[in-house]
């Protein structure tokens, strides 16, 4: 809230309302936003139909906020500048400038290290799975592992995740190329008094659970198999069938060529 921020007048409040966003606890993961690029209207295009209290919210924003309004409605247009700020710093991290303040954070590990033992500690990167507002949090994404993890801390957690949107991530990679790091290869190796487990075990067991959950998906779609359990009992019984119609037909062909002889009195 705005009275966490340290400020004797209302002067104060509206000339560092971005130092107080950035600097209040829960918003590490947001950059400022450069002045230049706020007041560019080209940059705000299509947000006006996004935030409520637009113009006012942009005026706060951009410390130019004068409105002598009570604490209800004061209280309403700042929670739409935190969400401007929010639509707003995710198509400025994109560009150039942007990008380059989040590799400085980015290097720094203020969005956290991954949780993965095998990672050993490599940063993470903050992203959002969908760029529409309201569809879910932000997460964090790890390069070396190339999976994504939620917050620890539950302030981060309720960031919306199109804050950052889904392109960030790759695109920061595509623009600094030295930064993507070479993939974990080492895997966790199960032991047993310090002997690794049979692996030729393991892998019968993944290929027998793999074998019986596609055997269910089949099922569920109703899809005939040829390989079923009760279906190979009956193809053994067809097989056995067919031996036994192979045995009485070798049968026959030997007794009619043993009446054959004999009719030629041999």
């Amino acid at each position: 809230m705005m009275e966490d921020f340290n400020s004797e007048t209302d002067s104060d409040y509206t000339s560092y309302w971005r130092d107080w966003f950035i600097s209040s606890r829960g918003n590490e993961y947001f950059c400022e936003i450069d002045e230049e690029y706020l007041t560019d209207r080209f940059n705000l295009t299509g947000l006006n139909t996004e935030v409520a209290y637009y113009q006012y919210a942009l005026d706060l924003v951009t410390d130019v906020f004068d409105l002598d309004a009570d604490d209800d409605l004061r209280e309403q247009i700042e929670k739409s500048a935190r969400h401007l700020y929010g639509l707003v710093h995710a198509r400025y991290i994109v560009t150039t400038r942007g990008l380059a303040k989040m590799v400085d954070k980015y290097k720094k590990c203020d969005f956290g290290k991954c949780p993965r033992v095998m990672c050993e500690g490599h940063p993470l990167l903050p992203m959002g799975q969908h760029d529409i507002p309201n569809v879910s949090t932000v997460r964090l994404y790890c390069a070396k592992c190339e999976d994504i993890y939620n917050p620890k801390s539950s302030r981060h957690a309720s960031i919306d995740g199109a804050y950052f949107g889904a392109s960030f991530h790759s695109m920061l990679f595509q623009v600094y190329p030295s930064l993507v790091p070479a993939k974990s290869l080492s895997r966790y190796e199960p032991r047993i008094y310090g002997f690794r487990v049979h692996a030729s075990a393991a892998l019968a067991r993944w290929q027998d659970q793999y074998r019986e959950d596609m055997r269910v998906r089949v099922l569920d779609a109703g899809i005939l198999v040829k390989y079923t359990e009760e279906e190979e009992m009956e193809a053994e019984d067809d097989d056995d069938d067919e031996e036994q119609e192979f045995e009485t037909k070798g049968e026959r062909l030997v007794g009619d060529a043993a009446s054959g002889r004999m009719d030629m009195g041999i």
